[in-house]
């Protein structure tokens, strides 16, 4: 009964965990680039239970438990959203499978600059002239800032960018071979770890158009809904083993 109560309850935690994630792709499905969460579930090593000391003075096996499942990985779904166009000089999209990024430099306490990466390509020009994202941060290039005249200028399909028909920067964009391994920082940016790698961009920079999040609010809301009811389900099973329990306690041991 006491072992119900713990499944129950993990069950519980691992739904409401799941639901913050929905939660959260919900609220990102206009942000740009935007990658959805995903919840993977995994059950807990089933425990051999055994009853110490019996009687005979042996222990006595009575058998596998397990305390049901628990969120084990939160997954990111790295295929690229949709592309819509806005004919704006400054927004940028990459078309590829989704493994590309903008390279991103921003100012660290200390003055140095660190390299993040992001599918928002809806930049601006700072008062500097530098090309820049929303936040302030600069648009990485092969070799630094990227220092612009105005927003006239074109840009090539593997992010070279002209002005008045001469070259003045290119766009820094790399892909990675193993995008599961990047962590969300906020902002809408990621990461990379030990064990990411990186490659030469593979793919195609479209000038005038900004991706879109990859959230499927359909699908979202019918994930919140099956969660909602998973978590009930385990809440009355609780209340009832619960229940259950202040009787065994309180009128079972009273009887004489």
């Amino acid at each position: 009964m006491i072992r119900g109560l713990y499944t129950s309850g993990w069950s519980m935690m691992a739904n409401a965990r799941k639901m913050d994630v929905i939660t959260n792709n919900l609220a990102n499905a206009n942000t740009n680039g935007y990658k959805k969460d995903g919840v993977v579930f995994e059950s807990f090593p089933e425990a051999l239970t055994q009853r110490i000391k019996d009687t005979n003075g042996n222990n006595v096996t009575i058998g596998e438990m397990s305390l049901g499942s628990d969120v084990g990985e939160i997954h990111t779904y790295n295929n690229p959203g949709q592309a819509v166009k806005t004919d704006r000089n400054l927004d940028f999209s990459i078309n590829d499978n989704g493994n590309s990024y903008f390279a991103i430099g921003v100012t660290q306490p200390n003055g140095d600059i660190q390299e993040y990466y992001t599918r928002d390509g809806a930049f601006s020009i700072d008062a500097l002239g530098r090309l820049v994202n929303k936040d302030g941060n600069i648009v990485m290039g092969q070799n630094g800032a990227i220092t612009l005249k105005g927003d006239n200028f074109s840009i090539s399909s593997d992010g070279k960018i002209f002005q008045n028909e001469n070259q003045v920067g290119a766009i820094k964009i790399v892909t990675f071979t193993n995008p599961e391994t990047l962590r969300k920082v906020g902002n809408n940016t990621v990461n990379t770890t030990g064990q990411t790698v990186q490659v030469p961009f593979i793919g195609e920079v479209m000038q005038g158009y900004i991706e879109q999040s990859n959230v499927n609010v359909v699908k979202e809301m019918v994930d919140m809904i099956s969660v909602t009811r998973a978590y009930e389900a385990s809440q009355k099973a609780l209340q009832a083993q619960d229940g259950t329990l202040e009787k065994a306690v309180n009128e079972i041991g009273s009887l004489r």
